[in-house]
């Protein structure tokens, strides 16, 4: 049974607040499971079913009989130990039954349980926060590929101090007589870990939205996030000056416009992950 998630708002700086929890952000991907009458089926946020695709997520360790529909994320780690967005995303696109099963051992998933909608036949969505989280550490039994997502009360930035320590991709505000609506809410919030950088603009897109960013003379990724009209109407305004060429997908131009961008962090490639538009340096 598929239950569409509750979504997060964003907020810019980490709070202190006692009426929310404050938890990690997993850098995973959303996953739903369902639990009823002894079958295990997981859900992304979109419903696409990936039963399948995590093999080692079919044991759910609760005890014998119940019926759960749990909401969470599920991540995969690097072989450092550290959550690593790009390995979930290589498990998510695995399709051939053997590189799946080879997977599990090679690149196992954990699944971060963080809410428990429904129980033995109770929906719990119109309960607390607080009321669902005390029966989550009741009937999940933490093991190699689960675990329940553990909060704080009240103190937000002190979390967020230690999650920018640790480089991880931020934290989640949950009030904790928030019920669970299937909908984007602000009663629940999240606030990003972001990293900063200048970059200069080398190009953009023909077709949709997009500056091709460069750092240090190599490409960095596409900038399509957080750029206003102002903004987009001044580039262009100048760029006509400065273009050295094009083909069938990009307008090339001078490397002379600087920018400073916000992003989660990089890829593997040396790319930047979901860069956002802050400002022009000038």
């Amino acid at each position: 049974m598929f239950i569409e998630p509750m979504l997060l708002e964003k907020r810019e700086a980490p709070f202190d607040d006692g009426r929310y929890v404050f938890e990690p952000k997993i850098d995973g991907h959303r996953l739903i499971l369902s639990f009823i009458d002894g079958q295990v089926r997981l859900y992304t946020r979109h419903k696409t079913e990936v039963t399948q695709q995590y093999p080692e997520l079919h044991h759910v360790p609760v005890e014998p009989g119940c019926h759960v529909i749990l909401d969470g994320e599920v991540a995969s780690m690097d072989d450092s130990g550290w959550i690593d967005f790009e390995a979930i995303m290589e498990r998510f696109k695995l399709k051939k039954t053997a590189k799946i099963r080879e997977a599990t051992v090679t690149k196992p998933v954990h699944y971060y349980v963080f809410d428990v909608l429904h129980y033995n036949g109770i929906d719990m969505r119109n309960r607390p926060l607080t009321e669902r989280k005390a029966l989550l550490l009741q009937i999940l039994t933490a093991n190699a590929f689960y675990s329940p997502v553990l909060s704080v009360e009240g103190t937000g930035i002190a979390l967020f101090d230690t999650i920018k320590e640790r480089h991880l991709e931020g934290i989640v505000a949950k009030r904790k007589d928030s019920v669970y609506v299937s909908r984007r809410s602000d009663r629940w919030l999240k606030i990003i870990n972001y990293q900063y950088a200048d970059v200069h603009i080398a190009g953009y897109r023909k077709d949709t939205f997009g500056w091709l960013a460069y750092v240090n003379g190599r490409p960095a990724g596409t900038i399509e996030l957080a750029v206003s009209s102002d903004h987009k109407k001044a580039f262009y305004g100048v760029v006509k000056t400065i273009v050295t060429g094009e083909d069938r997908n990009y307008v090339y131009v001078q490397p002379r416009i600087k920018a400073r961008v916000r992003f989660r962090n990089y890829y593997k490639s040396g790319l930047l992950r979901s860069p956002e538009f802050v400002e022009f340096i000038v």
